[in-house]
């Protein structure tokens, strides 16, 4: 039998008490309306997955409130640290709704609400315990980005106060999306952005998600909750209006595929390298320098990301196979062959090492446990270092040829 989510147990004991409070506790005004706002994604590079918030109109001619899980305090002295180590904090704060549109209008972001259908009590409840949560000893959380971030406490607070109806009616289904085809798709507006996603996200990353799992993007919650109904039938959306327009370029609806521009440029980059060689040996030599860096330094960052960070979902990254730091120990060797002398003692042996690598990265890659989407920096990263291996295997003959 599974366990208990302990954090679930907690929104919806703070759900119940808020309940009592609002039933017994004297408050007899009428029930407020709950809706979700949903926020289009914006330029900045935090803002490319869009975002979302709970508010509140109380029904008595004040001012709704936004509820938004996104805020964090880049001032906090353990930022920085907290960012790359993938344990930031996050918190829910309270806004007036007018001021929190004001910010997305400014960006030129688009805004829409959902009205939601729920019991006088569930929305009375509710609104207590945002409330509760708001506090300034409540709001802070230990923020996830696939797991738990502003979306999904959007999602487990409507969960809680429909007493679970998302979690049952969106486990029980999924479109096939993936947090690295969610994360990337999202990102591709910013290339580096998109391929960083890319080339840092593991296996992990390549499951099939629920409906659910999925609801960690503002937008993917909106489409579902547009298609919930209630026990009784009633569509859990009552009404659903654009407050903002949105004035930015979209994201692609789809995970962009290049795998036929992946294989075509690594292959076309592989075979002009060998023809260069033959007339410009040095200058090939030289640009082993650029390439070995790069794919040495993006395994170091591969590296530490699995063992030096929280950032789980780019654990045991398959691409080291192809992208690894030995790379960097090539480094000196190429350099010496860039200004016509010989790579030096040891550089065979490391060359000799990462073709290994590579080669097994290749095969293991047909075995059924290697399930990772990396197959575009496959084609491109094989063929560059199959040509340079060829090609500083062809300075050595010719030097033994010489000597």
């Amino acid at each position: 039998m599974p366990r208990p989510d302990p954090s679930a147990r907690r929104l919806a004991s703070r759900l119940l008490l808020s309940l009592f409070l609002a039933l017994f506790g004297g408050v007899l005004a009428a029930a407020p309306r709950v809706g979700v706002l949903t926020m289009q994604p914006g330029e900045v590079f935090f803002e490319r997955f869009g975002h979302n918030a709970l508010v509140v109109d109380p029904g008595d001619g004040s001012e709704p409130t936004s509820y938004n899980f996104g805020y964090f305090d880049p001032e906090e002295p353990d930022f920085l640290s907290r960012f790359v180590a993938g344990t930031m904090r996050y918190r829910l704060v309270a806004l007036p709704l007018a001021y929190d549109l004001s910010l997305y209008e400014r960006a030129g972001r688009g805004v829409s609400v959902q009205w939601l259908d729920l019991d006088a009590s569930e929305a009375t409840a509710l609104a207590a315990m945002l409330a509760v949560n708001a506090r300034p000893e409540n709001a802070v959380y230990d923020y996830r980005y696939f797991t738990d971030n502003c979306s999904t406490r959007v999602r487990d607070a409507l969960d809680a106060a429909t007493g679970g109806l998302l979690k049952r009616r969106l486990t029980a289904s999924s479109l096939g999306n993936t947090y690295r085809g969610e994360a990337v798709r999202l990102a591709w507006p910013d290339r580096w952005m998109g391929l960083g996603f890319h080339l840092g996200l593991s296996a992990r990353a390549d499951r099939p998600l629920s409906r659910w799992d999925e609801a960690f993007i503002p937008m993917r919650l909106a489409d579902s909750l547009r298609g919930l109904s209630r026990e009784d039938g009633r569509p859990l959306v009552a009404e659903e209006r654009e407050l903002l327009p949105h004035r930015l370029p979209v994201p692609p609806a789809e995970l962009p595929r290049w795998r036929g521009g992946a294989m075509l440029g690594g292959l076309a980059a592989a075979f002009g390298l060998l023809a260069l060689g033959t007339r410009r040996p040095r200058l090939v030599a030289a640009l082993a320098l650029p390439f070995w860096a790069l794919s040495g330094l993006a395994g170091l960052a591969m590296l530490f990301l699995w063992f030096g960070t929280g950032h789980e979902f780019a654990h045991r990254n398959e691409t080291l196979f192809f992208a690894s730091p030995l790379a960097l120990l090539l480094l000196p060797g190429a350099w010496r062959a860039a200004r016509g002398h010989a790579p030096g003692k040891g550089f065979r042996a490391v060359l000799l090492l990462l073709l290994g690598s590579v080669v097994l990265g290749c095969v293991l890659k047909f075995m059924p446990f290697m399930r990772q989407e990396n197959l575009e920096w496959l084609l491109v990263l094989v063929p560059l270092h199959w040509a340079f291996a060829r090609h500083f295997r062809r300075l050595a003959e010719r030097r033994a040829g010489t000597g």
